[in-house]
């Protein structure tokens, strides 16, 4: 499968805020305080973040929460998206939706990994809440390469060291060791270190694989102004 370049990457980003931000105005408001598959996140904060993933912050805010987060990127990414996500259910989605064809591209990032982020935080979403949002196998292709080569902050081949990934819808894989077999969703969600996926998988190497994906914690409440 050839790779994909930047704009049929942006064409499915595109199109997965617009399914999310339908999917949200449509639901009803006690599912937007559920737990999302990422820890400790509600599904109205994995939204919020899609919001700012559209938006180019300013560089005072990403200071800011660096400094109260002790350079933690995971806490920091966490406490701006808590935040932002104290604003009205209609406004949120209005502004996922009138982001969904930004290009805008944070800090320290670019397409591919918007792609990933987007693609990712889709499942946090729809997963918890029953609802399918289909993964093009192209775009999960894309986003399982680019999350099995990130290093800092995930570190994704050092800790899944041992074990060899391999797609049973397209022609991937990735690493050596123990196989692990699955759709290539599957495997995204996986290696992203989301537990929701674990049952999709087979293969010699999935006992192992469960001892190093943690399921999502419960959500606690954080108190933040953005």
């Amino acid at each position: 499968m050839r790779a994909m370049g930047p704009e049929e990457s942006w064409r499915i980003v595109e199109s997965q805020r617009y399914a999310i931000a339908d999917i949200m105005e449509a639901l009803d408001p006690a599912r937007w305080e559920l737990p999302s598959l990422c820890a400790e996140w509600r599904v109205r904060d994995v939204v919020a973040h899609l919001v700012l993933g559209a938006q180019r912050l300013r560089a005072p805010v990403i200071f800011q929460g660096a400094v109260r987060a002790r350079g933690n990127f995971h806490r920091m990414n966490r406490d701006l998206a808590v935040a932002y996500a104290s604003r009205p259910i209609q406004v949120l989605v209005a502004e996922l939706r009138r982001g969904a064809a930004s290009r805008e591209v944070p800090v320290v990032t670019n397409y591919r990994n918007i792609l990933f982020d987007v693609l990712v935080h889709g499942q946090d979403i729809t997963v918890p809440l029953g609802v399918e949002l289909a993964i093009p196998s192209s775009a999960g292709l894309a986003a399982a390469d680019t999350v099995w080569n990130l290093r800092w902050p995930m570190w994704t081949q050092k800790k899944f060291r041992g074990l060899r990934f391999v797609a049973t819808d397209v022609p991937w894989t990735a690493g050596s060791g123990l196989e692990v077999r699955g759709s290539i969703a599957a495997l995204l969600l996986t290696l992203a270190g989301r537990a929701a996926a674990l049952d999709q998988l087979d293969g010699d190497g999935v006992d192992d694989l469960r001892s190093r994906v943690v399921p999502s914690r419960p959500v606690t409440k954080l108190n933040r102004t953005f």
